[in-house]
C-alpha cells in the first residue's frame, strides 16, 4: 500500500492559535508531525544515587528539599538543597517564579534532571528540569523525546498531537516492493516509530548515532526526495522549446586565430558539450565550472558566437559592475574585429546612453550585450534572445534566472562559477544542471605562494611591495571588509590609498572601489593593465575578473573576516603570467576558532575543489549556496558529506524509480515536498 498524496496534504485541524505556533515551527500538514523528529532524548527512566551522578552529562535524581534560600549577591537567584541517602546536591535557578519557591519547598520529595558540575559550594545543577513525585514513584518505561519548539507552545501538548498523528498515519512504504531490502534498510514506519518513542533497549548515545538504521532511512528518503525533485525539474526542462543555434563556425575560427594562446584539451572538450547542448530544440541550462584562471570567459566567448553566428543576440550578466565592466572590455578586444557591436549596460549608464543602448539591442543591432543586475530591468527587451551567460551564478537568485525567460523566449543558459562546487553539493542542490568542469590551467600558470602574516608587521608589507615595484612587477593591497557600513569599508580604502600614497612616493598608487563611476574605474583599471599605476589599492570588488599577468603580491588586510571563496578568489587575480605570485594574508588577533580554521584551509590548500569542500565542512550548505537557496528547502536531516554513499544511492535510484515506479515516486513527493511546488518550478 502507497500512502495517498491527499493524506500526506491534509491540513493540521487545530485552534487558529496553535494552528499559528504549529506554521511556524513549519508544521502545516498533519504528516508535517510526523517529520517533526525530536532535538534530542532525555533518560528519565534510570535514576542515579546523588553522590553517583556522572559529570557533564544528563542525569536523574531524587531527593528530599532539606534548604531553600533567595541569594541576592552576586546576583538574585534561588538555592535549593536536596539530599538521599548517597549525599546532597545544590540546585541553582537564576530566573525563577514564585511559584517554583512553593513547588520546591522544604520537605517536598524532587525528582530532577540535568547535568551535574563542580560549584564553589560543592556538586550543583544549573537551571534542572524539576518535578515532585511521592515515595516509590514508578519510572518512564522509555527515553523521552524533546521536540523543536517555540514560546507558548511546551513539550506536552506538541508531544501529543506528534503522538496521535503517529497513530492515525497509516505508515506504508513509498519504496518499490524488494528496493528497500536491496538497499539494506528499514522501513518508514520502523523508523519514525524508533525515533518519536524509542524503545527501553536504545541508549542515548545509540538514539544521537547518525549511523542509527532509523536516522539512515530517514536520511535516505530526503535525500530520494531531493533527487527525484530535480530529476522532474530537469524533464520539465527538456520538454521546453529553444531555438537550435546552428552556427558555421566561421566567427569562432577567426577568433581563435586572432587569439595569442590556443583552448586547452579541457577548453575543448567542455565547449563541445556547451555547443552540443545549443543545437538541441530545448532550453540549455549548463553549469560552467572552473577553478581561477583555468579559462571560462573564452569558452563563453565561444558559445556566443555560435549563437551570433545562428543569428541570435546573447547577453552575458555579472554580479557587479567591475566585473560586468572587466568582461565587457576583454570581450569587445575579442569581438569588435570581428564586426560584433557589444554593448555594456548598467544602472550608472546615463540616461541618454541607457535609452540609446536599449534602442540597439531592442532592434537587434547589438548582438552581445554585457551587464549586471540592470538586464532584469522590464524596460531591457531582446529582439532575439538565443543564450544568456551568468557569471558566478550562485549570487543570482533563482527568481532572477528565471526572469530571463520575460526577455524574449527561452534562451539557452549558461552559468559559469570560479567557485568551485564540491561534488556532493553539485550531486544534490545541482542535479537539474548539465555540469562541466575546466579542469585543468593553461599552460605557463606559476603556483601561487600563500603567506600568514600578523598585521603588527604592516611595514615590512610596504617595504615587500616597494621592492616588488623596484623589479617592474606590481601589486593589489586590498583593505578590510567591514560588512556593518559600506561607507566605513570606503572610508578605510581611501585611508589607505592615501597612507600608502605617502609611504611609497617613488611609485604611482591607484584606488578602484565600488562607489566610484565606471568610467573612473575603468580609467584605473586600464592604468594598472598597462602599468602605469604600481601598486593598486582596491575593495573585495576586484575579487573576480580582474587579469594583470604582470601583478605578482597581493596583500589582504584583516583576512580573518572574509570567507575562503572569497580569499580563494582574491588570490587568483596573482600568478597569473610567468613569473608567479604570492598572496600574503594579514590578520588581526585574537582570532576566533572559525576564523582560524578558514585561514588553516586557505593556506595549505590552492585547489579550488578541495577549498569548497572544506568550505562545505565549515559553513554548511545553506551558506555555501548563498541566493541559489532562494526557493530551494535545505536538508534537515542528512549531511551532504558525512551521506556521501546515501546520496549517490540517492541519485542512482531517482531516475529508475520515475521511469519503473512512478506512483511510488509520485507518494515519495508527496510526503516530502507537498506543500512546496515552487522548488520543482526552480
Amino acid at each position: 500500500m502507497i500512502i495517498a498524496p491527499d493524506l500526506a496534504n491534509q491540513p493540521i485541524t487545530a485552534a487558529p492559535a496553535l494552528a499559528k505556533k504549529l506554521e511556524k515551527l513549519g508544521i502545516r500538514r498533519r504528516f508535517d508531525l510526523v517529520l517533526h523528529l525530536p532535538l534530542r532524548y532525555e533518560d528519565e527512566s534510570h535514576l542515579f544515587p546523588i553522590k553517583h551522578a556522572p559529570y557533564g552529562q544528563p542525569a536523574l535524581v531524587e531527593g528530599l528539599v532539606v534548604a531553600q534560600e533567595v541569594q541576592f549577591r552576586p546576583r538574585r537567584q534561588l538555592l535549593v538543597r536536596i539530599e538521599d541517602d548517597s549525599g546532597q546536591l545544590l540546585l541553582r535557578f537564576i530566573h525563577f517564579y514564585p511559584s517554583q519557591q512553593k513547588q520546591m519547598a522544604q520537605g517536598v520529595r524532587l525528582r530532577v534532571l540535568g547535568e551535574v558540575r563542580r560549584g564553589f559550594f560543592g556538586d550543583e545543577m544549573v537551571h534542572p528540569k524539576c518535578r515532585p513525585v511521592t515515595p516509590g514513584e514508578p519510572l518512564a518505561d522509555r527515553m523521552t523525546p524533546v521536540y523543536p519548539t517555540l514560546s507558548g507552545l511546551t513539550q506536552p501538548p506538541l508531544r501529543k498531537l506528534i503522538h496521535a498523528e503517529l497513530r492515525a498515519q497509516p505508515m506504508a512504504e513509498t519504496l518499490p516492493p524488494g528496493w528497500r531490502e536491496q538497499l539494506g534498510l528499514c522501513t518508514f514506519a520502523e523508523a519514525v516509530q524508533l525515533l518519536h518513542a524509542p524503545t527501553p533497549d536504545y541508549s542515548l548515545q545509540q538514539l544521537n548515532d547518525p549511523l542509527l538504521p532509523a536516522w539512515q532511512r530517514l536520511k535516505f528518503d530526503e535525500l530520494l526526495a531531493q533527487q527525484l525533485s530535480m530529476r522532474l525539474s530537469y524533464r520539465q526542462r527538456r520538454t521546453g522549446n529553444a531555438p537550435r543555434l546552428l552556427g558555421d563556425g566561421s566567427l569562432r575560427h577567426a577568433l581563435g586565430a586572432n587569439l595569442p594562446f590556443t583552448l586547452t584539451e579541457a577548453q575543448q572538450k567542455v565547449l563541445v558539450e556547451i555547443l552540443a547542448d545549443m543545437r538541441e530544440p530545448h532550453p540549455m541550462q549548463r553549469l560552467l565550472q572552473g577553478d581561477v584562471g583555468s579559462g571560462k570567459t573564452v569558452v563563453a566567448a565561444m558559445a556566443a558566437l555560435a549563437a551570433i553566428e545562428a543569428g541570435y543576440q546573447v547577453a552575458l550578466m555579472a554580479p557587479t559592475e567591475i566585473l560586468a565592466e572587466q568582461h565587457y572590455l576583454k570581450l569587445s578586444a575579442w569581438l569588435a574585429p570581428l564586426g560584433i557591436d557589444v554593448a555594456w549596460l548598467s544602472g550608472s549608464l546615463r540616461k541618454k546612453q541607457k535609452t540609446e543602448t536599449l534602442a540597439r539591442i531592442a532592434d537587434g543591432a547589438v548582438r552581445l550585450t554585457v551587464g549586471t543586475h540592470a538586464l532584469f530591468q522590464d524596460d531591457v527587451s531582446f529582439q532575439r534572445l538565443g543564450l544568456a551567460i551568468v557569471d558566478e551564478q550562485h549570487r543570482f537568485g533563482v527568481g532572477q534566472r528565471l526572469a530571463l525567460k520575460d526577455k524574449g523566449g527561452e534562451p539557452h543558459q549558461l552559468m559559469m562559477s570560479a567557485t568551485p562546487i564540491p561534488r556532493t553539493l553539485a550531486m544534490s542542490y545541482y542535479a537539474d544542471l548539465d555540469v562541466s568542469i575546466i579542469d585543468q590551467l593553461p599552460p605557463g600558470r606559476s603556483p601561487i605562494v600563500t603567506k600568514l602574516v600578523n598585521s603588527d608587521r604592516r611595514d615590512e608589507m610596504v617595504a615587500h611591495v616597494a621592492r616588488i615595484c623596484a623589479k617592474g612587477q606590481q601589486a593589489y593591497w586590498v583593505c578590510p571588509l567591514i560588512e556593518e557600513s559600506e561607507a566605513l569599508q570606503l572610508q578605510t580604502a581611501v585611508d589607505t590609498f592615501e597612507a600608502l600614497t605617502a609611504e611609497l612616493p617613488e611609485w604611482r598608487v591607484g584606488l578602484v572601489h565600488g562607489r566610484m563611476k565606471p568610467a573612473e574605474k575603468a580609467e584605473v583599471m586600464a592604468a594598472f593593465a598597462a602599468n602605469e599605476i604600481q601598486l593598486l589599492v582596491a575593495t573585495t570588488v576586484i575579487e573576480v575578473g580582474v587579469d594583470v599577468p604582470n601583478a605578482t603580491l597581493m596583500i589582504i588586510e584583516h583576512s580573518e573576516r572574509m570567507g575562503l571563496s572569497q580569499l580563494h578568489q582574491l588570490r587568483g587575480r596573482v600568478g597569473r603570467g610567468s613569473a608567479g605570485g604570492i598572496c600574503v594574508l594579514m590578520f588581526e588577533t585574537p582570532l576566533s576558532a572559525l576564523a582560524k580554521a578558514r585561514l588553516k584551509v586557505i593556506y595549505q590548500y590552492t585547489d579550488g575543489f578541495e577549498i569548497a569542500r572544506q568550505d562545505l565542512q565549515i559553513r554548511g550548505p545553506g551558506e555555501l549556496l548563498g541566493a541559489r537557496q532562494s526557493g530551494m528547502p535545505m536538508l534537515r536531516f542528512a549531511d551532504l558529506e558525512q551521506d556521501a554513499e546515501l546520496l549517490a544511492q540517492a541519485r542512482e535510484l531517482a531516475p529508475r524509480m520515475l521511469s519503473d515506479a512512478p506512483e511510488c515516486a509520485q507518494a515519495h513527493l508527496a510526503r516530502w515536498l507537498a506543500g512546496r511546488e515552487h522548488f520543482l518550478k526552480a
